[in-house]
């Protein structure tokens, strides 16, 4: 099965991607902006990461509906996630990719 073929494997991408524009932007793009006077980057990967942030908290909330996840237990850790430099990445080590695995069998 690829990470394409499930709506928690796209979820997993999503997340991986989030993650990575949220670090470029708060580890790059923000310190060439202020400290170099250089908004490029931010004004560039900002939107990107917007729109990557949005895909990531709507399939959330839709994944977390088709599989009945407990707000309580399981949503509201992936949705706080993507608050988080590198919360992505743990949250799709220790959640995301269980229920992935389970799902392929």
């Amino acid at each position: 099965m690829s990470l394409l073929s499930s709506n928690i494997g796209r979820l997993r991408l999503l997340a991986i991607l989030e993650g990575a524009t949220l670090l470029i932007l708060v580890f790059v793009a923000v310190p060439l902006r202020r400290i170099f006077d250089y908004p490029t980057v931010s004004q560039v990967v900002g939107p990107i990461h917007g729109i990557l942030f949005l895909l990531f908290v709507f399939n959330t909330l839709s994944i977390g509906v088709e599989k009945n996840w407990k707000f309580s237990q399981t949503t509201w850790k992936v949705l706080l996630a993507c608050l988080v430099p590198f919360g992505t990445f743990y949250v799709d080590r220790k959640i995301l990719k269980p229920i992935y695995e389970k799902e392929k069998l």
